[in-house]
């Protein structure tokens, strides 16, 4: 495959101008992905939680945070791919896209993070009832927080 540079160099132009982390472009048989941030972005926060879960709760278990401590290892629970600022529903004012009691299949939208002004939607991996919804609309949120859980 005959790799075109300049064609590399103007997609890798349009991830920084958009602040899209990947693009790929297909023409006839000749396709190319372009990535970035990839690794370099989740290797500092994934040392944050772990030093998280060494301290001690707070006494105040009726928060989200102190909830999402002690969801971290129940089944079904659903954790941030990245870091952002997490959003319950669409837009402000808007409905939330789901809430605890309700029933999703695989893939439907639990939220948003939005990381580097991309809205990246947060979907459920396998069908159930919402049992528990970690956070609070607009919080910052870390990589690997639990956000929800599906029973």
């Amino acid at each position: 495959m005959n790799i075109d540079s300049s064609l590399v160099r103007e997609l890798a132009d349009m991830l920084a101008e958009t602040g899209l982390t990947e693009i790929e472009v297909e023409d006839g048989d000749r396709k190319i992905r372009v990535s970035r941030g990839g690794g370099m972005m989740v290797a500092p926060q994934v040392q944050q939680p772990v030093a998280q879960a060494a301290t001690p709760a707070p006494a105040a278990p009726e928060t989200p945070a102190a909830s999402s401590e002690t969801a971290t290892n129940v089944a079904g629970t659903i954790k941030s791919p990245m870091v952002g600022t997490a959003y319950l529903a669409a837009e402000p004012g808007a409905a939330n896209f789901v809430k605890v009691g309700d029933t999703v299949k695989a893939g439907d939208t639990l939220l948003i993070v939005e990381a580097m002004k991309v809205m990246n939607p947060i979907t459920a991996t396998h069908a159930g009832t919402v049992k528990q919804i970690l956070i609070e609309d607009a919080q910052p949120v870390e990589f690997d927080q639990p956000l929800a859980v599906i029973g």
